[in-house]
C-alpha cells in the first residue's frame, strides 16, 4: 500500500531534491528545441543548491511515496536590483541581444517571487500532487505583503508545463534568452492595507 504524504521543508536540508532536480534537467534537455546542450551544465548543485544558498527567502515542499521522495517544488523570493535585468547567467545561450529574466514593464528594484521549480516523476502525474505544490507555494509567496509578482520560467519545449501554468492564471509575460525560456507571470492579488 502506497503512503503519500507531502511535507514542506523546514531545517534547511534540500537533499532529498538532489536526484528529482537532475532528472528535471534531463527532461528539459529532451524536450528542448533550442539550444539543448545548454541543459549539459544544469543540475541539483549549479541550479537548486545555488539558487536555495542565495535566496532571500525560500520554499520547498517534497513528495513521498513511502518515504520516497518522488516529486517537488522549489520556490524563491528576492529583492531584484536594476542590475540583474539583463543577467546572463554562465548557462544561457549567449545568441545576440537577447531579454534577460526581467522585461522593460517590471519597475525595480522590487521583491519578485520565482516558482523555480515543480517535478513529479512519471506515475505520479495526473494526480493532483503538482496542482497541491503550486498551490502550497503560491500560499507562500501570498504570505508576503511586499512581494507582487511570481515568474516562471519555462524551458522551451516543455508545452504541457505552459499549460498548466496557464490553466493555473500565469499569463505570457516575456520570451527569456532569444526563446529558450518562456516567461510568465502571476500578479499576486493586493491586499486591503496595500490600497492604502
Amino acid at each position: 500500500m502506497q503512503t503519500i504524504t507531502i511535507e514542506t521543508i523546514n531545517d534547511g536540508n534540500i537533499e532529498p531534491c538532489r536526484l528529482l532536480c537532475d532528472e528535471l534537467m534531463a527532461f528539459q534537455k529532451s524536450k528542448a528545441r533550442l539550444y539543448p546542450q545548454a541543459f549539459d551544465t544544469m543540475t541539483f548543485e549549479t541550479r537548486m543548491k545555488k539558487s536555495y544558498e542565495n535566496a532571500l527567502e525560500k520554499h520547498v515542499a517534497v513528495v513521498r511515496d513511502n518515504e520516497i521522495p518522488v516529486g517537488y517544488v522549489f520556490s524563491t523570493i528576492n529583492i531584484v536590483q536594476e542590475k540583474e535585468r539583463g543577467y546572463m547567467p554562465d548557462w544561457a545561450p549567449k545568441n545576440g541581444n537577447v531579454t534577460g529574466f526581467y522585461p522593460d514593464w517590471v519597475e525595480l528594484p522590487q521583491k519578485i517571487g520565482c516558482l523555480s521549480n515543480l517535478y513529479l516523476r512519471d506515475g505520479y502525474k495526473g494526480m493532483g500532487f503538482g496542482s497541491t505544490l503550486t498551490n502550497m507555494a503560491m500560499d507562500w509567496f501570498s504570505s508576503f505583503e511586499d512581494c507582487k509578482l511570481v515568474f516562471v520560467y519555462i524551458s522551451n519545449g516543455n508545452d504541457a508545463a505552459l499549460d498548466f501554468y496557464t490553466k493555473k492564471g500565469f499569463t505570457y509575460s516575456h520570451e527569456v534568452f532569444g526563446g529558450f525560456i518562456v516567461s510568465c507571470v502571476f500578479r499576486l492579488p493586493v491586499t486591503g492595507m496595500d490600497k492604502q
